[in-house]
């Protein structure tokens, strides 16, 4: 797949442009309704209706309430769904987002005037990046130029085009808002998203994000937003995240992702103070015998570069690592009880999205941390229950005070307390002895909560304005 890419820079210089419909009539051909089609099946409920009190409640007319098989046997409804997508070869690749086409088993793709309709194939899709590649028998179709987001800044120009509501080809305009964003959402992993102000709402999900060139560089996604419409937060998939995954999924029909075998968490202002840096990505949890385990790196370890290259935060990192080809070997520099360390990793592949890499001790008294926070050893059904790797060891969270300092941080019933600044907890006991010695009135703790570990900061001195709750972790990169 030969893509059409112009890396040159954004010419800054013009501030008083009139008019962009040079730049839409140059990109616009090149965008596409795509409506894909999903059979699912339904229960029918016709001898429900037949009862005078439901259609009375729901005031189904006659015809209605006889449509559908008797006896409640499922039946088939065809759903539709709507957004757009991008011409980037002139023999009919197009790109859009995944879940624009996820389950479908009909994808039509429709543009020009007058108006040309095909039916796509699916040749690939991510999960992790939403991101979907289609294929139309087609020649000689206008194609995008493909831009540099690398080169993006705050603030520059950009242009949406889409059909949004599908009320045909519509264009918006707007500046770039903000980049890098990471929306947390459930549905990905892998998240740098460009912010924008351009209008962005249903039906222009895969359509193009312009530069003031004309050239795509982004993918829109995304809009928050309490009505549905848009409320000037869009999001687009940078291009150049976007043709790294395209590319892959036209070659191999997968995507393949450099894997450390690390769980990460956010550096907030109270690890930072903790852990000597306010930059670099710490870690949570190694995979045991993953590529960062076999190199020797810990929990606790904070990640400040990859291959010389700084990691302000989680996100670069995850994104660094998971650019990179599986079997690469990368300098790591750390840092480990405030001293720096390098060490060679050779990264590993990317498992699939979703696949896993007794006594009651009461509330503690004012002495020592985690005032307010009952511990108890983990029983086997409790371990079952919470469905506990056997490595996991710790004191169980029986009860928090909702005034205590810990209930601020965000423990909750059902944590399993694993370190109490940095030294391993073992039972209730050891959980108990450790928080009485420690002098506070601010200790890290490292919890075990849903599969996956947090470091939080307990500050004995603040008082709860609402619960509060350890930030949720990405994959691991």
């Amino acid at each position: 797949m030969k893509l059409m890419v112009d890396a040159s820079p954004i010419d800054r210089s013009t501030f008083d442009r009139v008019s962009y419909s040079a730049v839409v009539k140059k990109a616009a051909p090149s965008v596409v309704d795509v409506l894909s089609t999903k059979r699912v099946k339904t229960q029918d409920m016709s001898q429900f209706f037949n009862d005078p009190m439901f259609r009375h409640f729901f005031g189904m007319p006659d015809q209605q309430q006889q449509q559908g098989e008797p006896g409640g046997r499922p039946r088939e409804q065809r759903t539709q769904n709507l957004g757009s997508g991008i011409i980037v070869t002139s023999n009919g690749y197009i790109l859009t987002n995944n879940h624009v086409v996820e389950g479908a088993d009909e994808v039509k793709v429709k543009f020009g005037e007058p108006q040309r309709e095909f039916t796509a194939t699916i040749v690939g899709r991510d999960a992790e990046t939403d991101v979907a590649v289609l294929k139309i028998d087609a020649k000689d179709l206008p194609v995008a130029v493909l831009g540099d987001s690398d080169g993006l800044q705050v603030g520059d120009t950009v242009l949406a085009i889409g059909d949004p509501f599908g009320i045909g080809a519509t264009v918006t305009h707007g500046i770039v808002s903000a980049l890098g964003r990471d929306m947390n959402r459930e549905i990905e992993n892998i998240e740098d998203f460009i912010q924008t102000d351009a209008a962005i709402n249903p039906g222009n999900s895969g359509g193009a994000l312009l530069d003031s060139d004309g050239r795509v560089v982004g993918i829109n996604t995304a809009i928050l937003s309490h009505s549905g419409g848009s409320n000037g937060v869009g999001f687009a998939i940078p291009i150049n995240l976007v043709r790294s995954v395209a590319e892959q999924l036209v070659a191999t029909g997968k995507v393949q992702r450099g894997f450390l075998g690390v769980d990460l968490e956010e550096l907030t202002p109270d690890l930072a103070a903790q852990f000597g840096t306010a930059s670099g990505a710490l870690i949570t949890d190694i995979t045991p015998a993953g590529p960062a385990d076999k190199a020797g790196l810990k929990s606790g370890d904070i990640i400040t570069k990859l291959n010389g290259k700084t990691m302000a935060n989680r996100n670069h990192l995850v994104l660094a690592v998971i650019s990179l080809t599986p079997g690469t070997t990368v300098s790591v520099e750390y840092i480990r009880n405030g001293q720096t360390a390098n060490v060679s990793v050779k990264l590993g592949a990317r498992p699939p999205k979703g696949q896993a890499t007794g006594d009651d001790h009461g509330a503690g008294n004012d002495e020592g941390v985690l005032n307010g926070v009952g511990v108890t050893d983990i029983s086997a059904e409790e371990r079952e229950q919470l469905q506990l790797p056997p490595d996991v060891k710790g004191a169980l969270v029986s009860e928090v005070d909702p005034d205590s300092g810990s209930a601020q941080a965000g423990i909750t019933q059902g944590d399993i307390i694993l370190e109490l600044n940095r030294k391993p907890v073992h039972n209730a006991d050891e959980a108990v002895r450790l928080s009485a010695e420690i002098k506070g009135p601010k200790v890290l703790v490292r919890i075990w909560r849903k599969g996956a570990s947090w470091y939080v900061v307990v500050d004995e001195t603040k008082k709860p304005s609402g619960e509060a709750a350890p930030p949720e972790q990405d994959q691991a990169p």
